[in-house]
This record gives C-alpha cells, sequence and structure tokens, in this order.
C-alpha cells in the first residue's frame, strides 16, 4: 500500500503549484505575442502542407488522356502479340464463318493477271515528303508531311502548315521549300497507320498473282492544278510513259486505269492532255487512249464537283466542324496561344488549286435553282432494293412528303432555305465584283479590317470590311450559278489563280477551239471523251448514306472582330425529331456516299455519256455500279466488308471483286450491267441538258 499511496503535498505547496500554473499560460501567452506572425506562419504552413492538394479540371482531363493512350497502346501492344488466326477466331465467334476474301475466291474461280492496273488516288489520300524546307524542318529531310502519323503536326504545327501552304500567287512552291509526292504502292496504301486507302484492294489483287510489275501508283502532288503537276513534276508525262511500257511489258493488254475521288478529274484531264499536242498537252494523238486503255474504272468520282467543297472554301468547315463549333464556341476560332484553327486551316487550303476543280459544276441546269432541284421529293429512310438496268426507271421512289429546295445550296437562315423564292429580297452584290477584280476598291467592300493582331493568319475575309461582310448575307440564297461569283467576291485572288486552271459551265459547241484549253479538261461538261469505241468507262459509287448538298449559314458570332471567318454553318437549324427530315445541323442531305452525292458521281454515266452523245461521240460504253451501305455488325469488324462510305468502300467485298474481274478481263455486261439503289436515272431525266 506504501507504493502506491500518494503523498500529499501541504497545503502552501499545493498553493504554490495552483498559483504557478496561471503565470506559465501568461508567459507563454506573451512568447507567442511576442514571436509575432512567424509561428501562425510554420502553422500555417504545416497545415496547408497536412492538407490535400485540390484536383482541378486540367488534372482530370490530363488523366483522362494518359489513361486512354496507355490502354490503346496496351492493346494495340496485345493485338501484335497474339497469332494472327485469333482476331479472326473472335469475330466469327460473334458474326459466324468471315467469307473468302474476293481475290481468294476469284483465285478458286481461276482467275489470273491479265490487264495491267493503275491507281489514281484522291486529294488528301497521297503521302507528300520534304525535300527542302526553312530551318523550322530541320531532321525532316524525306519525312512525311502529310500522311503516316502526321506527327509533325503536333510537333511544330506553325512550321508544318508553312510547308504545306503553296505561293498564294502562283500555285506552286514558296521559296526554299519543296514538298513532293510520295513514289510507289506506299504512296497511297494507307492515309495512316491503320487506315486503309488502296491497301486492301492491292493485296486481293495480289491473290490473283499481281506485283509492282503490273501495278502502278500514279502519284500526284495533290495540292497543285492539274496542270501544274506537268509544270512542275511532268507528272503526266511519267503517267503517260508508265501506261506504255505497261502495256508493252505485259503481252500488249491494255491498262484498266482506276481513280478513286478527285484521281477521277485528275485522269478526265489526263485523258485529254495525252492527246493534245505538245507544248500544252502530251502529244499521243487522238488514239492513244483507244491503243492503251481498256476500261476507266471510277470509284466515288465527284463529275460534277461537291457542295462540300463550297462550304471549305466559304467557311473552312463542313458538317463535322461546325458541330465541333457549336461544343466549343469559339474554340477553333480562338487567339489563345495564338491557336486561330480555322483561320491557319483555310490560309492553307486557299492555296491548294486543286480543292477548286470540285466546285460544282454545270450551274442551276444541273443543281437546281431557286425553286427547282433533280432531287426534289428524296425522302431519305424510303429508299428501294436492288434495280437493275431492265427496271430502273420504274422502281425509283417517286414518294413527296417533304419539299426541300436543295438548289439552295445556301441560305442566310433556315426561313430563307425554305421560304417562296417570291418572298426573298436579295442585296445584289455583284456591281462590286468588277471593281474589285479591277483591284478597285467597291463601295459595298468598305474599310479593310486586317491589321497586327491578325498575326500571320491573314485570309482574303480581312480584305472586305463590314460592309462587305454584310452584303453577303443580305443577299440571302446562293444557287450553284451565283456560288461561282461569291467566291470571286470573297476570295478573289483564289479564284483568280482557279480561274486559270478550271472551269465550272456548260460548253454549248464542243467544237469551238476555245475548248482546247486545259482549263476545260476536267470538266466532263466542256469536253468530249476519247475517240475509243471499245473502250469501257464504269462509275462505282456507294449510296445509303447521307451527303451534303446545302447549308443554312449565320453570321458568326465574332463577324465584327478582326481575325475571324466571318460566316459558319448554323447548327440550330434542324428537323427535330422528324425521321424523314434532311435538316440536321444546318445541313441538308441528299442520298450519296457522305460526301459525294449520288448526281455527280452517277450522271455522266447515266445520261451524258450514255449511248453516242456530244459529249461521248464515238460511243464509249458506261455503266453505273452502286453499293448499297452496310455498317459493320460490330465492332470487331472494322470499317466493315460492305461499306458505302466514300473511303470505306475501298474495302468493300462487292466492288473489290467487281474491280479484280474487269481486271482480269471481263466486260460490263459480264458483270451485269447497271445496279443502282438510288434514284439516279430518274433524277437524270429530270435534267434537261441538250446531248
Amino acid at each position: 500500500m506504501s507504493l502506491i499511496r500518494r503523498r500529499k503535498g501541504s497545503e502552501a505547496e499545493k498553493g504554490d503549484r495552483q498559483s504557478s500554473e496561471p503565470k506559465v499560460k501568461d508567459e507563454k501567452i506573451e512568447e507567442e505575442e511576442a514571436g509575432g506572425g512567424d509561428d501562425k506562419k510554420k502553422k500555417k504552413q504545416k497545415k496547408v502542407m497536412g492538407q490535400k492538394r485540390k484536383w482541378s479540371c486540367v488534372d482530370s482531363c490530363c488523366w483522362l488522356v494518359g489513361c486512354i493512350c496507355t490502354m490503346w497502346w496496351f492493346l494495340l501492344f496485345l493485338y501484335k502479340m497474339m497469332p494472327d488466326s485469333i482476331p479472326q477466331y473472335v469475330t466469327e465467334a460473334f458474326t459466324g464463318p468471315m467469307p473468302d476474301p474476293p481475290g481468294l475466291k476469284l483465285k478458286k474461280e481461276g482467275l489470273t493477271v491479265k490487264h495491267p492496273v493503275v491507281f489514281v488516288p484522291g486529294i488528301v489520300t497521297g503521302g507528300l515528303e520534304l525535300w527542302e524546307g526553312h530551318q523550322c524542318s530541320e531532321g525532316l529531310f524525306r519525312k512525311r508531311l502529310w500522311g503516316g502519323t502526321f506527327g509533325e503536326v503536333y510537333k511544330r504545327p506553325s512550321c508544318w502548315v508553312e510547308h504545306m501552304s503553296l505561293d498564294n500567287e502562283t500555285g506552286l512552291d514558296p521559296p526554299g521549300i519543296r514538298v513532293r509526292p510520295v513514289s510507289g504502292l506506299v504512296a497511297a496504301d494507307y492515309f495512316a497507320a491503320g487506315y486503309f486507302v488502296w491497301a486492301v484492294l492491292i493485296a486481293n489483287l495480289a491473290r490473283i498473282g499481281y506485283e509492282e510489275k503490273t501495278m502502278y501508283m500514279a502519284a500526284y502532288d495533290w495540292r497543285l492544278s492539274f496542270q501544274n503537276t506537268e509544270v512542275r513534276d511532268q507528272t503526266l508525262s511519267r503517267i503517260k510513259s508508265n501506261i506504255e511500257l505497261m502495256v508493252a511489258t505485259n503481252g500488249g493488254n491494255k491498262a484498266v486505269i482506276i481513280p478513286h475521288s478527285m484521281g477521277v478529274l485528275y485522269f478526265l484531264h489526263f485523258m485529254k492532255w495525252v492527246e493534245a499536242p505538245a507544248p500544252m498537252g502530251g502529244g499521243g494523238g487522238p488514239d492513244w487512249c483507244s491503243k492503251y486503255i481498256k476500261a476507266v474504272v471510277n470509284i466515288g468520282g465527284p463529275f460534277l464537283g461537291v457542295p462540300k467543297a463550297i462550304a471549305g472554301l466559304f467557311s473552312a468547315e463542313a458538317r463535322d466542324i461546325a458541330v465541333a463549333r457549336t461544343i466549343a464556341p469559339g474554340f477553333l476560332d480562338n487567339d489563345l496561344f495564338r491557336l486561330q484553327t480555322l483561320q491557319h486551316v483555310m490560309r492553307m487550303t486557299r492555296t491548294w488549286d486543286s480543292t477548286m476543280s470540285m466546285i460544282p459544276k454545270g450551274g442551276d441546269t444541273i443543281w437546281g435553282d431557286l425553286d427547282w432541284s433533280p432531287e426534289e421529293g428524296y425522302v431519305p429512310n424510303k429508299r428501294k432494293q436492288n434495280c437493275n438496268n431492265n427496271t430502273q426507271l420504274t422502281c425509283q421512289e417517286t414518294n413527296k412528303t417533304h419539299a426541300v429546295n436543295y438548289g439552295r445550296m445556301i441560305s442566310f437562315g433556315r426561313d430563307v432555305a425554305e421560304a417562296p423564292s417570291s418572298e426573298i429580297e436579295m442585296v445584289e452584290f455583284r456591281v462590286s465584283i468588277f471593281l474589285t477584280l479591277n483591284l478597285e476598291i467597291g463601295a459595298i467592300k468598305g474599310h479593310n479590317v486586317a491589321n497586327t493582331s491578325c498575326h500571320d493568319v491573314w485570309t482574303e475575309y480581312h480584305d472586305m470590311g463590314f460592309q462587305g461582310v454584310k452584303a453577303v448575307a443580305e443577299h440571302k440564297v446562293y444557287t450553284a450559278s451565283s456560288i461561282i461569283d461569291l467566291l470571286h467576291f470573297v476570295a478573289p485572288k483564289m479564284m483568280a489563280r482557279g480561274n486559270a486552271h478550271f472551269s465550272y459551265g456548260i460548253a454549248d459547241n464542243l467544237d469551238d477551239p476555245t475548248y482546247n484549253h486545259y482549263r476545260h479538261w476536267s470538266n466532263p461538261l466542256e469536253t468530249k471523251l476519247p475517240n475509243a469505241p471499245d473502250m469501257e468507262i464504269f462509275t462505282m459509287y456507294g449510296v445509303g448514306l447521307p451527303t451534303e448538298r446545302a447549308y443554312v449559314y449565320k453570321l458568326t458570332p465574332f463577324a465584327k472582330g478582326e481575325c475571324y471567318i466571318p460566316f459558319e454553318i448554323d447548327t440550330t437549324a434542324d428537323g427535330g425529331s422528324d425521321e424523314d427530315s434532311c435538316l440536321k445541323g444546318g445541313v441538308y442531305t441528299v442520298d450519296g456516299d457522305e460526301t459525294v452525292p449520288a448526281l455527280s458521281s452517277g450522271f455522266m454515266c447515266a445520261k451524258a455519256w450514255r449511248g453516242k452523245t456530244r459529249f461521248n461521240p464515238s460511243g464509249i460504253r458506261t455503266y453505273v455500279r452502286e453499293y448499297d451501305h452496310s455498317p459493320p455488325a460490330n465492332l470487331l469488324e472494322g470499317r466493315g466488308t460492305q461499306s458505302g462510305a466514300h473511303v470505306d468502300i475501298m474495302g468493300n467485298f462487292a466492288l473489290i471483286e467487281d474491280v479484280i474481274r474487269v481486271a482480269a478481263g471481263a466486260t460490263g455486261e459480264d458483270l451485269g450491267g447497271d445496279r443502282v439503289y438510288s434514284d439516279i436515272f430518274k433524277w437524270s431525266q429530270k435534267i434537261k441538258l441538250p446531248l
């Protein structure tokens, strides 16, 4: 007990202890006050360090991007490591047995190499590499600036734009820069890693025995005007020589030419160039095509142009870009960090003369006017099934529930797009175009708004002035004919170069020597087909996809700024819940391959070249082959084997089979003649074009 007994202190000790405690506390308080804010700062620092750092939106974005990239590379690694048979096994487990690739199927039928084939790629699908550049391009000699990984777009975007642009005056190389097309089959087999263009067709041709000596990729710099590819690179001469060599080394069998997209127009230009006398032409004579070409198999050809080209030249956008602008208003126009994305795109693409080759041709006669268009009455969800050439006119769609004025390619406001033409009050702006083209300042154009704040993203809009922008909008509606005048008004320098190389009208008299000039050669409405009665021409294209045909525009909210593109697609204009509406996000759509309307791809072979006409005096046989779009059943099918999309159709098994059969010697009749799903023959009959 004595060990745990607490010794009691005396009363004096207790008193002393109690009185000393407050003194100690007072002393501590005094010390703290004397210490000033030092201790408080230390405590605050400890408290802040002890707290968890606040998670910001930037952290979340970076974390998400990092996770996606890590997962992507991990899955790609697993995909590359697994045996080739596993993906096919997994796909077949979901979809059933996969059909044989067309090349293997036709090999079993006994088809072998016969005619040499020439591929003509379209716009943007061919690779471009650097041969000479400015200091910012150090280390990029013979590296791809276009195609492949597009790594330089992210590493040095300003330098990339500078080197991908052409001279705004000449349409050729800027001083100190040389960008040239990649050569060989690798030039356009893949657009980017994993994204095929010609690769699937090449692989299937190889299955029946084709190799590089019987296949040739006619690569060219797709940024240049067609005639300038000859002026700068002698590309047309090289194509001519290669075709002659392939025919000579393959037993005299004529070549099968397979152009895609803009390559269709490029080869149309070539066929006139090769016949024309030097120095403007190739000097091959009027029978060159008859000697060396068995068939021209056009895939997704924009013979009469594409409305999408108008949106690209007018506001550097199409449907997808317009949607992006809606999701992030002002971002694509933003001057933050000098990333004026759309302005850079416009400045660059307006130096590419080739884009002007796809401006709609034929004016209101082909595309319609304020009150009429060939596709009027089109209903997107009510299309008939396969129509052969015996029933092409009786099985077309006749339902007319929604009247859409497709002839009004650009309308400022949905009310203008749908109003009777008699109620539209238009302010004429074209009076000032003559003054503009003569380098005078018209009253409508107003004061120049460009200044140093625009940095290096000057576009021709900066010379228009506020009154000029206002005049364009107050004109309210534009058809295919008036759009040419519109482009002259908003982009005079670009169109001045374009007029030297392209034409968009309809020839009254094809024997007029005026049409011997190369500016008319890529317009099928201003040229004759070659004198080659034994040659065949196919047009093969996808249908069943909504394709841009007309646009509802508005002034951009930043139109009063100095560096913004003043016009944009009005994405608020929409058909709503109506399934049969052709208006989605400010864009009116028709049947096509998502890029080229069926009317542009099919009209020439369906009517203007059908039989002996003034455009086809030798009666070359023409065939229309359409491929109805069917999306992939699941993600494991990739881009699908029945796609009708503009580029994805290059992997369509039915199209590949048709192409291989023609290369192996089949004729259009052997394929079954025409095969159509759209209203192309009905639409063609509505067009009143003298033949």
